[in-house]
């Protein structure tokens, strides 16, 4: 049995062992699908260009067209993207009663394409745009309507005010309540399954922590090392697709 799929059949068990699983997703399971992460050296969106200037909540509030001119972009190369296998994989999971729910960081709509039931977006959605003004929601539909249009800053119908992407952008909390939820799942977990994130980027950073820190075991597959490498009781660090899916033939 070579080593990688040593590391698979050891995390199938701890999924069969586990009865309060819990999974937490990164850019890194969307790159399969032809989405650029953030933050790989030579490759992450952020290597070309200063997110500080395009993605913060001052950028957005000072000059919603520049914001627009970058996030307009961001949205429409996001349009035809499909769910990959390694989402697939983990809304299977989910099918089985293997897990209970996915936290995740992207905002791509990807593992609600895929099936997952309990998805917590802890950094929002590209699903809707939304007005800071009377909290009215425009559909993504409608706002790539607009885009192609020519239209450079979308705006609210009821009160013609710059729409919002309905994502957190740098400088802004993460939603409360799925923050909490997400905080409860990770403290309840005796496994927390991490895939494609660095877990670098706080607060979700901390989650794995508090499954430890609660008693609960730490499996992870990524590509590149992260902080919790150390205590994690399995690491896989191939290819995400290839390693879920020895995972998914080990569980069968």
């Amino acid at each position: 049995m070579t080593t990688a799929t040593a590391e698979a059949a050891r995390l199938a068990e701890l999924l069969r062992e586990s009865e309060r699983a819990v999974v937490l997703t990164g850019a890194g399971i969307s790159v399969p699908s032809g989405i650029p992460d953030f933050r790989s050296p030579g490759t992450g969106l952020w290597e070309k260009i200063d997110p500080m200037e395009v993605a913060h909540i001052d950028a957005f509030r000072q000059d919603p067209d520049r914001f627009w001119s970058f996030y307009g972009q961001r949205f429409a190369s996001l349009r035809d993207k499909q769910p990959n296998p390694a989402h697939e994989i983990v809304a299977e999971l989910e099918a089985r009663g293997l897990i209970r729910g996915v936290i995740t960081q992207n905002v791509d709509r990807l593992h609600r394409l895929a099936g997952t039931k309990r998805l917590i977006e802890v950094h929002g959605s590209i699903e809707w745009a939304v007005c800071l003004e009377c909290g009215g929601r425009t559909g993504i539909d409608r706002i790539l309507e607009l885009i192609d249009s020519g239209v450079s800053t979308p705006e609210c119908e009821a009160c013609v005010a710059a729409l919002k992407p309905d994502v957190v952008l740098f400088g802004e909390f993460l939603p409360p309540e799925a923050m909490n939820e997400a905080q409860a799942l990770a403290s309840e977990a005796d496994l927390m399954l991490c895939i494609g994130s660095s877990l670098e980027v706080f607060p979700v950073a901390a989650l794995p922590g508090s499954t430890l820190e609660a008693g609960g075991q730490l499996a992870i597959v990524t590509q590149g090392s992260t902080p919790y490498d150390g205590v994690a009781e399995v690491k896989l660090s191939h290819d995400v697709v290839a390693d879920l899916e020895a995972v998914a033939a080990a569980l069968d």
